[in-house]
């Protein structure tokens, strides 16, 4: 258990919310309209390449695309993992995919506040849905925090504490990858990521990844599908046999 540096990460996400939060401070209002305006007025028939680009990455396709990758990034770090094996690597997809789905449900069942993306609460915006036939996504009647921020932050952390730093800091590029498009057609505002998404990932992935929590429930898993498989194979055997 590294206490310091789960401190170390506590401080930050703490830093990010009360800078966000408190009414003296608001450079995150400044940044958010900035960075949204910015990218706005180029959301043009004036831009066809570049609204034909967004519209693809803010698309449910993009999103599946996405996942896919990450699983083969999974397959490829149990490939460069000298102790790798499908059972560990498997182990690591569960644990994973479980505390994505808890943290999905927290954000949207648990957590009461809410605001809604820049391009549905702001006048005279360009919206990329009247730009393009694709089934793109440019607004959200909640944006705060970013799931798909978060989600793709949890891939990362885990990346971080299983995998070797060529995968760690490829996953960390998918981050942005991820977020950024969201950003850019205005279905969410920068602090979505940068304070919500991030804020909840330093405070309480750490509690998971730099504690045994997650080790653990990896080890148990672990050891639970070597039981079954070798139960399996003496079953296996036995049938042959008779």
């Amino acid at each position: 258990m590294n206490f310091r540096r789960i401190l170390f990460y506590n401080l930050l996400g703490v830093a990010l919310v009360t800078s966000w939060w408190l009414p003296q401070f608001l450079v995150w209002s400044s940044v958010d309209d900035a960075i949204f305006w910015f990218f706005n007025q180029f959301i043009t028939a004036d831009y066809p390449t570049w609204t034909s680009l967004l519209a693809a990455l803010n698309t449910r396709a993009f999103d599946k695309a996405m996942f896919v990758l990450l699983v083969v990034m999974l397959y490829i770090a149990m490939k460069r993992d000298p102790q790798g094996s499908w059972l560990k690597w498997g182990a690591i997809g569960f644990v994973m995919t479980v505390t994505a789905l808890i943290f999905q449900d927290i954000i949207h069942n648990v957590m009461t506040y809410k605001h809604a993306s820049p391009t549905a609460i702001l006048d005279n915006v360009n919206l990329l849905s009247e730009l393009t036939t694709l089934p793109a996504k440019d607004s959200a009647s909640s944006s705060f925090p970013s799931d798909h921020g978060l989600m793709a932050m949890i891939f990362a952390a885990f990346m971080w504490r299983f995998a070797d730093r060529l995968i760690a800091w490829t996953a960390t590029a998918l981050v942005v990858l991820v977020c950024a498009p969201r950003i850019m057609v205005g279905a969410h505002w920068v602090s979505d990521v940068s304070v919500g998404a991030l804020s909840i990932a330093l405070i309480s992935l750490p509690w998971l990844l730099c504690t045994p929590v997650v080790s653990g429930a990896v080890h148990g898993l672990m050891q639970f599908l070597k039981r079954l498989t070798t139960r399996s194979g003496q079953q296996h055997r036995g049938i042959h046999h008779d």
